[in-house]
């Protein structure tokens, strides 16, 4: 996937999202299954992720080189990345779970903020991907919290993917 397939990706992932948004009452903004996040919590959830990765994708080069090192094995592709990710997922369910207690409950009266936060961050890393090239994408690490070192181009895609994966548990059980 180059760098304009990657962005139209996370449009895309991210306008699902939304507009299940769009399509839900307000009041149920604060609510979610017992043990579960509520709506609120999934999109602080991504918020929070976004403005941690484009805060990395602002680091200099030589900054993320010299502290997390270069790839030195082929890319993974997106099926890849998001199969990795749902392993990782059972491997460390203790940990998710711990994870996910921590995570604060936004009220209704910061759902427009949120929501505006989560906007404003995925249109960021859009117009940052499109703007990396596609050797640095390749080249340089970030680490994951559950993942380890990644790729540029394999977070960004998770990004993706990661959306995807919370708009289909929020469809599913909310």
């Amino acid at each position: 996937m180059d760098t304009v397939e990657i962005a139209d990706l996370l449009e895309t992932k991210h306008q699902e999202l939304f507009t299940w948004l769009e399509n839900q009452p307000q009041e149920n903004w604060e609510l979610g299954p017992e043990k579960k996040w509520s709506t609120g919590q999934h999109i602080q959830h991504l918020a929070d992720s976004l403005q941690l990765l484009n805060n990395a994708l602002s680091y200099p080069k030589i900054f993320l080189k010299y502290k997390f090192g270069t790839c030195n094995r082929a890319p993974r592709d997106y099926n890849t990345v998001a199969e990795n990710y749902q392993q990782k997922l059972l491997e460390n369910q203790e940990k998710a779970r711990t994870f996910n207690q921590k995570l604060k409950k936004p009220t209704l009266k910061q759902r427009v903020r949120l929501l505006a936060k989560l906007q404003i961050q995925q249109k960021k890393l859009q117009y940052k991907t499109n703007h990396i090239s596609e050797k640095r994408l390749d080249t340089l690490l970030i680490p994951h919290p559950l993942m380890g070192k990644m790729t540029m181009r394999e977070i960004i895609m998770w990004t993706a993917y990661h959306t995807e994966h919370h708009t289909k548990n929020l469809k599913k059980f909310y």
